[in-house]
């Protein structure tokens, strides 16, 4: 690797960061802490949807013996509408273990870090890099993205011995001095320049010693093999009120969206479900369809809304208020829902 242009990259890059970068919430702290909450809430979600909730996280749980002691329902009720919601358990039983085993101080080296639950090789070496300056690698898809151009590297980024390729690129070319903004620096230049579609080339400050803009390969670089087929699920989902006004609702069991609230969600192939739950209403209608989409699989969700009798003690759920419901912590799915049956109401 040649000297020079490793310290073209870091002396640009790092000097780009500083001037360019967005003004976003975390990067007001050094806290370890605050580095931790927002580094596992980035993890599949998008920048501007993450702010609030940053926002809201810190102000309920300011410390990390605020989010140890919190009740999981108020802690997956804060998350809500972020999804992925056994990040939100995993950093609760990582602060746990940190407050335990470490005297509630986030460890400064990678091999104690990464024994914390949650925790991986990226957000270990972006917490030891952003809150510590440890000039340790931080490997995310945008920074293979920036590296596999800048080097022309022609490995599948979607195959995971390839992460170390960059993992090992990251740590020679790393800015020992300022291993903050390097780090952060190649994550921003990947968000804002260096982009998976039309990469704003000529606003790069390392376009200079870039192969890929060199060799024309911009488009074609990196290379990523095309994930499996998406799974579709058909459901059918009942909302059912009962004549004193409250709602049929269940709690999920473990798997995805854990432990979060919905109304009975049954498969559309499934033609036994009232028997089990013991209902029977006397007035259902269809008010919409509901399309989520998981990173692994698609929920097609036609959702109906019901009447149910003032004597029926479901066999399964329980019956909750409007308010109590307005409470429980609800996933994407279940809030889009809700909606269709507020819109419904106002066209009546």
């Amino acid at each position: 690797m040649s000297e020079t242009k490793t310290n073209f990259i870091r002396r640009e890059l790092v000097n780009w960061y500083r001037e360019e970068k967005r003004d976003l919430p975390w990067r007001h702290s050094r806290d370890p802490y605050h580095i931790w909450i927002s580094e596992v809430m980035l993890q599949q979600t998008r920048v501007d949807t993450v702010i609030p909730y940053f926002e809201r996280f810190i102000q309920a749980f300011p410390t990390m013996q605020h989010l140890a002691a919190a009740e999981e329902g108020d802690l997956l009720k804060l998350w809500e509408g972020l999804g992925y919601y056994s990040r939100a358990r995993n950093l609760q039983h990582g602060v746990r273990e940190v407050i335990e085993e470490y005297q509630a101080k986030v460890p400064e080296t990678r091999e104690e870090i990464s024994s914390i639950r949650g925790i991986g090789p990226y957000t270990a070496g972006a917490i030891l890099s952003i809150a510590y300056g440890k000039p340790e690698h931080a490997v995310d898809g945008n920074v293979m993205r920036v590296l596999s151009r800048l080097y022309a590297i022609e490995e599948d980024i979607a195959l995971p011995k390839t992460r170390k390729t960059f993992e090992q690129l990251v740590t020679l070319l790393i800015d020992p001095e300022d291993a903050s903004s390097f780090n952060q620096g190649l994550m921003e230049l990947g968000a804002l320049i260096c982009t998976p579609q039309k990469p704003k080339c000529l606003l790069c400050p390392v376009r200079e010693e870039c192969r890929a803009f060199e060799e024309g390969k911009t488009d074609s670089l990196p290379i990523k093999s095309k994930k499996t087929k998406v799974k579709k699920i058909t459901y059918s989902a009942y909302l059912l009120q009962r004549a004193d006004g409250k709602w049929l609702v269940e709690q999920r069991g473990e798997g995805l969206l854990a432990k979060m609230w919905q109304f009975p969600l049954i498969e559309a192939t499934d033609t036994s479900w009232q028997e089990r739950y013991g209902i029977t209403w006397i007035d259902v209608e269809s008010i919409g369809e509901v399309t989520h989409k998981f990173s692994h699989l698609t929920w097609d969700i036609q959702v109906f809304q019901g009447k149910v009798e003032q004597k029926e003690n479901a066999q399964l759920g329980q019956w909750v208020t409007e308010e109590e419901l307005a409470k429980l912590p609800l996933p994407v799915p279940v809030q889009k829902m809700m909606r269709l049956r507020v819109d419904r109401s106002l066209e009546n």
